[in-house]
């Protein structure tokens, strides 16, 4: 729909409270720092003008007088000859256009979100029959570009306060809102009542309280409830004036990025507070296994990413262990991967195993995954209650790595290898029996740790480069954390750097001490 352009109308220059019948200057240079505007409420009176006043912003040069002699007044400018007297000014097409494009690209945004502008628009709240406080003149004088609005009370000041308003300048002797005057708890009247109500009315804007010299304990009283600062009226001139806007609005700028800031650092601990409490807690008591893991997400300062990972032991001495890896490294796959890792913790408590378990966790995945081209990839290991031998199921995940006592590691059969999980509707996924042996080191992975570079080509690590880096640490008499630290700090030192991917990795040892020979 079409946008209304406000109506114009200038404000002849004042001086001693009176029109001098000054013409506008034209010996000051276009786009002068002395351009002000000032605006009113509807139904605003501004002292022995009769003009009806509008609610519209103008924008118009600040007149200068000098005078010959006592009592006549002379202007500096050019002679008004047509005799006309000011009346509303239709914007031009250009500005109408440029109003337009402002509003469609939104560039008024809130001042507090945003650079500091040129021109500054002030929102003078304040009650002065007399007319004494000529806040544009004083602005002039300080030669500072300036659009000013002023409110006789705080329903004109709701009227006027718009998002273009970059600082608001209250007089505190207003009459407090509502019916009667508020009291504080002790049952005296509340002299900060109108400021209390201004910055409930606007949270973001920079507040300016003025007040008198004979009430000067008020004005810290002002800043201490929420005012940028305060000004005494007596002490008040354009210098101080400039000085306190241009302050006021950077320190509640300054003031609203550092909220933000507290807010977004608040969030970040609470997130990861969520996380911590999502990775799992392996529940191993009784069982005579060692654990170690390591998990490192591929997003930037998360402590989540799409792998998992959990070990159980069940009543029967059965220790179940699982790791799996959802495509995708957003959000939406970290909270889908601890999905699967819970459903797969209760399933196995349940009693599943193996190709039962797998399909209901595909039931699972194609239930939750916010997308049908989301698949997960599966690794799971159940070890019987003696530790010599265990079941394993694949689910298009690497197999796992073994080293055994006297032998060197190596990989696991993969032969038997099913689909990940999402991909086929009807998958089967065949359970195998591996023997372990007596003392042994199973480890569990995600493929981040061999997708990782080689040096500055494009040769990736790889299962086989795997085998040969986590040999190398077992015969320096590595195990357990140690051997996790050192293989995650290999893989990033071949990587060049962090690895990109999420990667988890989860070992198990059995370390059974041999029984000395009797001779």
């Amino acid at each position: 729909m079409p946008v209304p352009i406000p109506r114009q109308r200038v404000i002849p220059a004042v001086e001693n409270g009176h029109d001098g019948g000054a013409a506008p200057r034209t010996d000051r240079p276009t786009g002068s720092p002395t351009d002000t505007t000032r605006d009113t409420a509807p139904g605003a009176t501004t002292g022995p003008q009769t003009e009806p006043a509008t609610t519209a912003e103008q924008t118009t040069t600040t007149e200068q007088t000098t005078t010959d002699a006592p009592g006549a007044p002379r202007t500096t400018g050019a002679p008004d000859t047509t005799g006309a007297t000011s009346g509303p000014a239709a914007p031009t097409a250009a500005e109408a256009a440029e109003a337009l494009a402002r509003i469609a690209a939104g560039s008024a945004a809130h001042p507090a979100s945003g650079p500091t502008s040129t021109a500054l628009t002030l929102l003078v709240i304040e009650d002065d029959p007399a007319g004494s406080l000529n806040i544009p003149s004083l602005l002039d004088s300080a030669e500072l570009t300036v659009r000013v609005r002023t409110a006789r009370n705080l329903t004109e000041a709701e009227r006027l306060l718009t998002d273009d308003v970059h600082c608001i300048l209250l007089d505190l002797a207003l009459p407090a809102p509502g019916p009667r005057p508020a009291e504080a708890e002790d049952g005296t009247e509340d002299e900060l009542a109108v400021l209390r109500h201004v910055l409930r009315l606007a949270p973001r804007h920079a507040v300016l309280a003025l007040t008198g010299a004979e009430n000067s304990a008020r004005g810290p009283e002002a800043v201490r409830v929420g005012a940028q600062d305060f000004l005494y009226r007596d002490e008040l001139d354009g210098r101080l004036l400039s000085r306190a806007v241009r302050y006021a609005v950077e320190r509640k700028r300054a003031d609203h990025a550092q909220r933000q800031l507290t807010e977004s650092r608040l969030r970040a601990q609470e997130n990861a507070r969520l996380e911590r409490g999502l990775l799992p807690t392996p529940l191993l008591e009784g069982a005579p296994l060692r654990f170690a893991a390591r998990y490192r997400p591929g997003r930037s300062r998360a402590l989540l990413g799409g792998d998992f990972y959990d070990t159980v032991r069940t009543a029967d001495g059965t220790v179940h262990a699982m790791i799996g890896d959802v495509c995708g490294h957003g959000p939406d796959e970290a909270a889908l991967g601890v999905e699967l890792r819970i459903a797969w913790r209760a399933l196995t408590f349940a009693g599943l195993c193996g190709d039962q378990l797998l399909s209901t966790l595909q039931k699972v995945l194609e239930n939750e995954r916010p997308d049908d081209e989301i698949f997960a990839t599966l690794c799971t290991v159940d070890i019987s209650p003696d530790g010599r031998s265990a079941g394993l199921c694949l689910a298009g995940h690497p197999s796992p790595l073994i080293a055994r006592q006297g032998h060197l590691a190596e990989l696991l059969p993969y032969d038997d290898n099913g689909p990940a999980l999402g991909l086929l509707p009807q998958a089967r996924w065949p359970r195998r029996q591996v023997e372990l042996g007596r003392s042994w080191s199973l480890m569990l992975y995600t493929d981040g740790l061999i997708e990782g570079r080689i040096g500055a080509g494009n040769q990736r690590l790889g299962q086989d480069g795997m085998v040969s880096l986590v040999r190398g640490l077992l015969d320096q008499g590595l195990r357990g954390d140690a051997l996790l630290e050192a293989a995650m700090t290999e893989v990033r030192a071949l990587n060049g750097g962090e690895l990109t991917d999420d990667v988890a990795v989860l070992l198990l040892d059995r370390m059974v001490p041999t029984a000395p020979t009797v001779r």
